[in-house]
Order: structure tokens, then sequence, then C-alpha cells
């Protein structure tokens, strides 16, 4: 069965190029009427043109798609809300966000200055949260959305020389992780896409093979994610056609307690960190209650 949007509308960020392109391209050319949101800046974010958003518009109409072109920042929230606004005029309703803008500022932590630690967070976590926020009660209303933030490998588990963009990437998951149950009631489902592309952002890395890496590889993933019969509070990891899932796991632990409470933890830390019978909790309080079972057991051993 083909994944189609006819009547659908979607608002890609980044989309000027890169994966935030093919994704537009790919949901217009499923029916979706897109917003192709790029500020046209730099990979460092300096800078600023609508030229980039308006050359992938002028692709989509030449295939028969619809789409408009918008150039404002996702860290300017006034914009942000007026881009949403016009897209409830032109089209009466936001049925899906891909949340893919950002920009690199790598450098190690000891070299780096804390305003390129700042404004990465701000464009990659706090653009998610400023769009997200202008399409929430949008989708409330009509009872449906789909959003996802695009998280990377970098803030799962880590790479060098990027610490404020891994920061970000994984506040992302975490983003995710509350709205999903959050949205639930509306049929809002929030997921993330860890992407592995060549885009600019890659462009400094050597030996990749660029081939395998393209972008349009990835957003496959991405149509699945935003669609109807879409899962919600999954981590989805694509690249090279391989995708795979990622998860945020709990152990079941151990009960330490007493005056050696600290050195019974580093003595017994592998059996803390056994993963036999790990689990994915479906919200935060399981760890709680994990603690809990365990000091009730105790308590009554």
């Amino acid at each position: 069965m083909s994944m189609r949007f006819d009547g659908q509308v979607a608002i890609v960020t980044g989309a000027g190029g890169g994966l935030g392109r093919q994704h537009a391209l790919a949901l217009a050319r499923r029916g979706a009427k897109v917003v192709v949101n790029d500020l046209g800046g730099a990979r460092d974010g300096s800078g600023g043109s609508a030229s980039a958003a308006e050359a992938v518009v002028g692709e989509i109409r030449a295939f028969g798609g619809e789409a408009v072109a918008n150039d404002v920042s996702v860290t300017d929230v006034a914009a942000v809300q007026a881009m949403v606004a016009e897209t409830m005029a032109a089209w009466g309703r936001i049925d899906i966000l891909v949340n893919n803008a950002g920009i690199l500022r790598d450098k190690s932590f000891a070299k780096m200055e804390l305003e390129d630690f700042r404004l990465v967070v701000d464009v990659h976590l706090m653009g998610a949260v400023n769009c997200t926020k202008a399409v929430w009660d949008v989708m409330r209303a009509q009872n449906y959305g789909r959003i996802v933030m695009t998280t990377s490998s970098s803030g799962l588990f880590g790479n060098f020389g990027q610490s404020n963009y891994g920061a970000a990437k994984m506040a992302l998951v975490g983003l995710m992780q509350t709205l999903s149950i959050e949205g639930a009631k509306n049929d809002i489902r929030v997921n993330c896409l860890a992407p592995t592309a060549h885009t600019r952002m890659t462009e400094d890395l050597q030996g990749l093979p660029l081939e395998a890496l393209a972008p349009e590889l990835v957003t496959p993933g991405l149509l699945h994610l935003v669609s109807r019969d879409a899962p919600t509070r999954a981590i989805l990891a694509a690249g090279a056609g391989g995708f795979e899932r990622a998860y945020v796991t709990l152990t079941q632990g151990d009960f330490i307690i007493g005056e050696d409470a600290a050195e019974q933890v580093a003595t017994r830390f592998d059996a803390i960190s056994d993963r036999m019978t790990e689990i994915v909790p479906e919200m935060g309080a399981a760890q709680g209650m994990i603690e809990l079972n365990k000091a009730m057991r105790a308590h009554e051993g």
C-alpha cells in the first residue's frame, strides 16, 4: 500500500538543502502541502537568504506539488509563530512538523567558547521547542499531529568535538519522551530520527563513501515517522540504507544501603550494570518504582 499524505500540511525546517530538502520533496511527491523553511545561512548559522528555500519550492512546483518558502530563523519565536499563523491562514491545518534545522560549531570542549555552545543549543533544541510549541495547540485542536525531532548519534553515543551539538541532540530525545506522553490523548505522535548522511554538516569528514550516504536514503524512515500509522516515542536511526532502533534503557540494578554503601556500589557495579533484564521504561516514574520495590522487598525480608 502506497504511503500518501494527500490533504495534509507539513512544515519542514532546514529544508533548503541536505536532509530537509529530501524530506520536503518526498512529502510533496506523496501529496502533502509543504512549508519549506530555511534561514539560508552558512553551516555555522551566520548569514541568511531566502534563495535556498525558494529553490526547493521551485522543484516541488515543477512536479506539480504545492509548497511555500519561509526563511525565518527557528530561534525567532515571533517569526515562527507568524509562520504557523500564515500556514493556517493559507491551508487551515498543520499535520506534520519536521524539526530538522541545525548548525555546527565544532571544537573540543577545552577550546569551545560558551557562545558557540549556547548558539548550537539555541538552534537545535530551542528551535525545535519554538516550532513545536507554535503548532502544539493546532494539533491538539484537530486531534492529530506528527512531530519528528532530528537527533544524532553524537547525542546518543557521543562524538569528539561536539559537546554542544551532542548535548542539544540528546536534549531533543528528552523532549520527545515527554511530548509523546502528553500528546497521546490527541493522537499527536512524537518521534526522533537519528540520520547518517553526507550533507554540508559532514563535508569536512574524510574517508566516507559519500555516494552510500545520500540524504535521500534516510527519508523513507522520516516518512514512516510522520505517517498516519507512525509509532510514537521511537528513536529511529537511518543511513546508507540501514535502519535501526535506539533505546534508553534501565537495568534492574541492586539494593545497597548502610555505612559502606559507597564501597558496595563500587564492588557491585558489574551487578548494577547487568543488562540481562533491562527494560525500556514507559515513563520516568519507572526508575522510582524499581528502586522502591527493591526497598520494600528488603524491608519485608
